[in-house]
């Protein structure tokens, strides 16, 4: 298949090689021109504006927020380079509202909008085992149905509204980051009283916590791995603010989102926001008096 590519990070690398590996013909565009060097040298193919890479009909944007996606796609020149009856997967976590006026604006354009956020690190994007969360036009999703199901493990399809994807995806994060949270404090308390981590780590997978979330995200806790950026902790704010806010689209108010607003605005003050979104234990371990 003919694809586009928008965003080039530390998920768009590895899904485009993968993308290539298939078979397909990768057009590729990234805001800063450097990074799309490497899967140039792989075969993808250089677009000189966001446009030039939506010409083949199909077009898929991992691109960090809603004023990405907002300024790529404003001026209107995407869409007319898709086509009517082209399609563009949104693979980003943006706001419900954001995915509800692209939405809208691609429909005017005769263009269909499927919003497909991920689930998974660099990692588990290049193994192919992360999981799409799918919503959009059915015709759509299945054109493009393909394509994702080589790239994951899963697709989990949340219907035709296409914010419905963003809106669980949101959600999800939300979780991983009080599980972080969690983690965070219970490592810094039992280092404090003199207990091994690693060891306390063990036990905590070997009993009840035993799941990807608590092995994966401990483990890297544990180790004191916030340095290896799989998801920075600059973009984990943004995901924790998105999560209040749709939680207050409907009336409810999330306290846990209250305290990790304030641990991430302070760790991204604190100039850990280029770390990976693990770095909040930096703060943490730092107020129970275990230096860094």
């Amino acid at each position: 298949m003919r694809l586009g590519y928008l965003g080039i990070g530390l998920m768009g690398a590895p899904m485009v090689e993968n993308l290539l590996a298939d078979g397909h013909e990768v057009t590729v565009w990234n805001r800063s021109p450097g990074k799309t060097a490497a899967l140039l040298a792989k075969g993808a193919r250089h677009a000189e504006s966001a446009a030039d890479a939506a010409a083949g009909g199909v077009v898929l944007s991992c691109l960090a927020d809603d004023h990405a996606l907002d300024a790529v796609f404003a001026d209107g020149s995407v869409l007319r380079a898709l086509g009517a009856g082209g399609v563009h997967v949104s693979i980003s976590t943006i706001s419900a509202a954001c995915a509800t006026r692209l939405a809208q604006d691609h429909a005017a354009a005769g263009v269909h909008y499927v919003a497909a956020p991920i689930i998974g690190r660099p990692d588990a994007v290049r193994a192919r085992v992360p999981s799409f969360l799918t919503a959009g036009d059915a015709a759509a999703k299945a054109r493009v149905a393909p394509v994702l199901e080589k790239l994951s493990r899963r697709i989990f399809d949340f219907g035709a509204t296409p914010s419905a994807a963003n809106v669980a995806k949101i959600n999800f994060n939300f979780m991983i980051a009080t599980t972080i949270e969690a983690l965070s404090e219970s490592f810094a308390v039992v280092e404090k009283h003199g207990l091994d981590a690693k060891q306390f780590y063990e036990m905590v997978i070997g009993t009840a916590f035993g799941c990807p979330i608590f092995e994966n995200y401990g483990r890297q806790l544990s180790q004191h791995g916030w340095d290896n950026v799989g998801f920075k902790l600059a973009l984990g704010l943004k995901d924790v603010r998105l999560a209040q806010s749709t939680a207050a689209d409907v009336g409810a108010r999330i306290r846990l989102g209250e305290l990790l607003e304030a641990r991430f605005s302070e760790a991204v003050a604190h100039g850990h926001g280029d770390k990976d979104w693990t770095a909040i234990a930096l703060d943490v371990r730092k107020e129970v008096g275990i230096p860094s």
